[in-house]
């Protein structure tokens, strides 16, 4: 069997806790860019890139296969020595650092994501009538502005209005904009600093959108607010509303829009609006809700009635196509669109 596998370069993703220890309630402290100690993980590609069956498994270092979804802890703090829990600790939600699962390479153009609806989980590029997605560059952006992703253990409930936008959510994990410096690559876990989220209104569910830096960024220490991001990162904020706006119009859809004017709101808000997500995903994966299409398979989440074996979990990712040489490109991926004002 040949297959390829990628170490996470990034130190910053919490331990997997095995089967049957600790619990989903209480998650250990963490303040600050602390040193708390990680240990990475690994990514086994199946397919061939750039085709329809190519996917991004996870794994532990020690080998076991994971689900990205289920399995990765939300909080960075929520480690582990030895398979013994982390003593819990008294805790500042807004100083909390969070894992981020890396799904798009910032100025990359392959709408790579979550596969919500496989087991365990990989990433895999996005379909829609048959063909692989790709986001256009609108003009004067080149791909996806910063590394894009999601926050493990999160759900947007589709079955929840939320009191704010008045819609529902769209059914995904949340997602995550880093504006970071470092680039990134699909399949790293990396920890995160929340500034702030945006109310991204996508085709009537809302779809917020984290604002976070990589704590690896020289300047991690200094931003720590979306007026810090303002100050020292000036027209990113801007760039990624526009963004967000147009990127769906090179497709003949309408502009997306926006709660609250289509302003950010504070790390605060953004801390509140992650652990609503984070209980409806605990709802998700102890079947305390409906999963409709959602599989919620797990090698790690106590008492979760999807848990499956290792053996299981191997079986799954050794009956997708093994690793193959790259597709080329499609042409059309570095088309420039200029739309009118």
């Amino acid at each position: 069997m040949r297959a390829l596998l990628r170490w996470s370069a990034r130190l910053g993703a919490g331990i997997v806790r095995p089967a049957g220890v600790g619990s989903l309630g209480g998650f250990s402290g963490f303040s600050g860019l602390g040193t708390a100690k990680m240990l990475h993980y690994r990514t086994e590609e199946r397919g061939r890139p750039h085709s329809v069956d190519y996917r991004i498994y996870f794994k532990t270092s020690s080998g076991k296969y994971i689900s990205p979804f289920h399995d990765i802890p939300l909080y960075a703090a929520d480690q582990q020595n030895n398979d013994v829990p982390a003593k819990k600790q008294k805790r500042d939600d807004t100083e909390l650092l969070l894992n981020m699962v890396v799904e798009v390479s910032r100025w990359s153009n392959a709408k790579m994501e979550i596969a919500t609806k496989e087991a365990l989980n990989p990433i895999k590029q996005d379909v829609k009538k048959g063909k692989l997605r790709y986001v256009a560059n609108v003009f004067p952006h080149k791909g996806y502005i910063w590394n894009y992703g999601a926050l493990p253990q999160t759900w947007e409930d589709p079955n929840h209005t939320d009191k704010d936008t008045n819609c529902c959510g769209d059914n995904d994990p949340i997602d995550v904009c880093d504006i970071g410096s470092k680039v990134c690559s699909a399949g790293q876990v990396i920890q995160v600093k929340v500034l702030g989220i945006l109310a991204l209104i996508d085709e009537g569910e809302t779809d917020w959108k984290v604002i976070a830096i990589n704590t690896d960024d020289p300047d991690a220490s200094k931003i720590n607010s979306i007026e810090d991001v303002r100050l020292s990162r000036p027209g990113h904020l801007e760039a990624t509303v526009d963004w967000f706006r147009k990127y769906k119009i090179p497709d003949s859809k309408p502009e997306n829009q926006f709660a609250f004017n289509g302003q950010f709101k504070d790390k605060d808000f953004a801390m509140e609006v992650i652990k609503s997500t984070h209980n409806y995903w605990k709802a998700l994966v102890h079947k305390q809700t409906k999963c409709g299409e959602i599989i919620c398979q797990n090698s790690s989440v106590c008492d979760s009635p999807f848990q499956c074996s290792d053996a299981e979990a191997a079986a799954i990712v050794n009956a997708a196509p093994e690793y193959g040489e790259a597709l080329p490109l499609p042409a059309e991926v570095d088309k420039w669109h200029f739309l009118t004002q």
